[in-house]
This record gives structure tokens, sequence and C-alpha cells, in this order.
């Protein structure tokens, strides 16, 4: 992932190599953020613990200009986050079931983001662990974040969470970015099931992963009711 010279600078170094980015890192066109985003670590800090997941899936989402988003028809009550500041994560509930959690990008008001699909548990494999039983099955540890729905319980995230800043390195929800690793395989492909034209491969192959990862979720074509983000 590249993180350019002057943003780096203003970078907070947390440790191993990692840093939190400046919230200049996150203003920026949402195609570049997206594959930088993948080996990034967040962190969520509860009282019960602490849990990191490493990120291998995320899906891009360009606003307005974006059939497949939330923000596409104009900024709402539900989708306000989007446009706001960059560096910051927008949280909704899918269908009323589970919750997924988005990166904002791009200068204030153009509404894009990133949404996180899958990750590696590194840290509080346990807490994870825990977390995810008592929302329903897991088989194994490889799927703790396999999937939004997963990665959000995994890290207790929910609705109350929605617009929380991750560029704060003493917040209770960071995120660090790694040195650049040249040699990692980055896969593209149509995001998770978006309808109509935002599912198109040819028009909007906006999901990238981390080739070969076991933790990158399965592909599902669109349901019929019709989803944005």
């Amino acid at each position: 992932m590249t993180v350019p010279g002057r943003e780096r600078e203003a970078a907070v170094d947390t440790g191993p190599g990692a840093v939190v980015p400046a919230r200049e890192w996150f203003a920026r066109d949402v195609h570049r953020v997206a594959p930088d985003l993948l080996g990034a670590l967040l962190t969520r800090r509860t009282p019960d613990g602490v849990v990191t997941v490493r990120i291998t899936e995320v899906e891009a989402y360009a606003g307005e200009a974006d059939p497949g988003s939330h923000a596409y028809r104009g900024e709402t009550a539900r989708n306000r986050t989007m446009f706001g500041e960059p560096g910051h994560v927008y949280v909704y509930r899918h269908l009323g079931l589970h919750h997924c959690m988005n990166v904002v990008c791009s200068p204030p008001g153009e509404a894009s983001a990133v949404l996180l699909r899958a990750g590696e548990v590194v840290e509080g494999v346990e807490l994870a662990r825990a977390r995810r039983a008592a929302a329903g099955v897991t088989r194994s540890d490889v799927d703790l974040a396999r999937g939004p729905a997963r990665l959000t319980v995994a890290l207790a995230i929910d609705r109350d969470d929605d617009g929380t800043d991750v560029t704060d390195p003493g917040g209770d929800l960071v995120l660090r970015v790694p040195p650049a690793d040249r040699s990692r395989q980055v896969a593209s492909g149509p995001r998770v099931g978006v309808s109509g034209d935002g599912g198109r491969a040819d028009l909007f192959p906006w999901r990238v992963w981390l080739d070969g990862d076991p933790t990158v979720s399965a592909y599902r074509a669109a349901e019929s009711r019709r989803r944005r983000r």
C-alpha cells in the first residue's frame, strides 16, 4: 500500500512499523484508499478487552456518482456521516439484522466510503470468539471476521459507533497502516450483493482483496431486494 510522503510525515507511530494516518490520508479518491486499507490493522478497545483485525477485503463506494451507494440520492439522516470529515466510520444496520462498517474518505461533501468486508483477528482472538459464539455459530477462527457482519460482531461495533474517528491514536477505535508490502497480491471483482448497475463487474469491479487469504468472504450475487451504500 502507498502512503504519500507528506501523509506519512504527519502520521503517528504506533509501534511494529504501523502508523495511524493523518486525516489527509483518508481525504483521497476512494479507489486509492480502498486498496491501501488492505493489511491495515483496526483496533477496538472496550472494557472487556482489545480486539485487532487485519483487513483483508474491502469494497469502494463513490457516493452520488455510484448507483450502489447509500449516498447515491443525496444526504439523509442515515448517511450523514458519509458527507462529513474523512477518517470517520459510517456504521449502518443492514436489513435490520446486522451492522456494517465503512471508512469515510475523500474531502467532506463527496460522500465516498470503503466498506470493510473481511479480516483476520490478530489480537484478542478469545474475546472475538466469545462475541461471535454469542451471536451465532462460529466454525473456526478463520471465520471470526470473514464477512462484514462477522467483522463488526468481533469488534463489538454497532450503530452507536457511527461517526467514530479512527485517526485518534488514543481512541477506542483506531486504524493503523503498516509499511508497504510490494509482494502482496491484490485481486478485484464485483461487489457482493449489490443489485442493478452497481453490481455489474464491467462497470464497478470495486471489491478488492488479498488474493489467496483464507479470511476473504465468498462472493454472492445480489438478492432480489436492492441494497445501497
